[in-house]
């Protein structure tokens, strides 16, 4: 007669109550703390050290010049001129990079002929194209967009290519073994196997988009928050300099904060995520 036997196992030992505090408390919260900090430090070195205001503005000065420009409209005039350079750009590297992907992954003829030819287009500094955009489509807003949407094609092309070759080859033959067409594979496995690169791609491209439109007004603008930076620099007021750079900060993080959340609702599948929730 055998006697069957069971074997119990231990519960996991429990968390330790700061671990479990530290994991409780949101993220935007602890940044917020330590940018807080960061400040305070700031503003008493300046003061203590008695910088000039034209090397290093004290926190204090940065918020007067920009409650000022809010105050006046000046600031935001500029600064909706520079979003709208943001949003064109990114909309219209997002058209041609998701549009060259799909070629490139859909066709072995146009991979081997045109993928090379974006790549070497890459190699180009975007720096020194945009003056010659400026010389072809003029100080207006046309060359700030094409500017913009040429930083930000790149990432995003890699990306969506990388997304697109991601889909298990298994699954694509057993599809088509099914009579599946290619519109159909495309549509129900390789798009939702190539989103999370894509989003990946995104938030990369919507932040480089912000420092595509500042460069493109550096080279040559009359409006825009690249001008009010030039401007400022060139008269010392580097205290409107500072708000510049805030204001440029804040649509930044909105901007990747958009991505992110459209991420969150559209790819709320995927392991990531999964694993993201798990420990929040």
């Amino acid at each position: 007669m055998t006697r069957s036997t069971t074997t119990l196992e231990a519960p996991p030992a429990p968390e330790p109550a700061p671990d479990r505090a530290r994991r409780q408390v949101p993220g935007f919260v602890l940044s917020g703390v330590v940018l807080v900090v960061v400040l305070v430090v700031w503003q008493v070195v300046v003061r203590a050290f008695d910088v000039p205001i034209v090397l290093v503005p004290a926190p204090t000065d940065v918020l007067s010049a920009l409650v000022a420009g809010l105050g006046d409209g000046s600031l935001v005039e500029h600064a909706w001129v520079t979003l709208q350079e943001i949003l064109l750009g990114f909309v219209l590297a997002v058209a041609a990079a998701l549009l060259c992907a799909f070629l490139v992954t859909q066709s072995r003829v146009l991979d081997k002929a045109l993928f090379p030819l974006v790549v070497m287009t890459q190699t180009i500094p975007k720096v020194a194209m945009a003056p010659l955009l400026v010389i072809w489509f003029g100080t207006e807003m046309t060359s700030k967009v094409l500017t913009t949407a040429l930083i930000a094609f790149f990432p995003l092309l890699i990306n969506a290519i990388l997304g697109l070759r991601s889909a298990d080859p298994d699954q694509i033959d057993m599809l088509r073994s099914f009579g599946a067409s290619r519109a159909h594979v495309l549509r129900h496995l390789q798009i939702p196997s190539a989103l999370p690169h894509i989003f990946a791609g995104l938030d990369v491209a919507v932040v480089l988009s912000v420092t595509g439109a500042i460069v493109a007004e550096f080279v040559g603008a009359t409006a825009g928050l690249g001008y009010v930076i030039q401007a400022t620099n060139f008269t010392l007021d580097v205290s409107r300099t500072f708000a510049v750079l805030v204001i440029l900060s804040a649509i930044g993080l909105a901007l990747h904060a958009l991505v992110v959340l459209c991420n969150r609702r559209i790819v709320f599948w995927s392991a990531e995520h999964r694993t993201i929730r798990e420990q929040a």
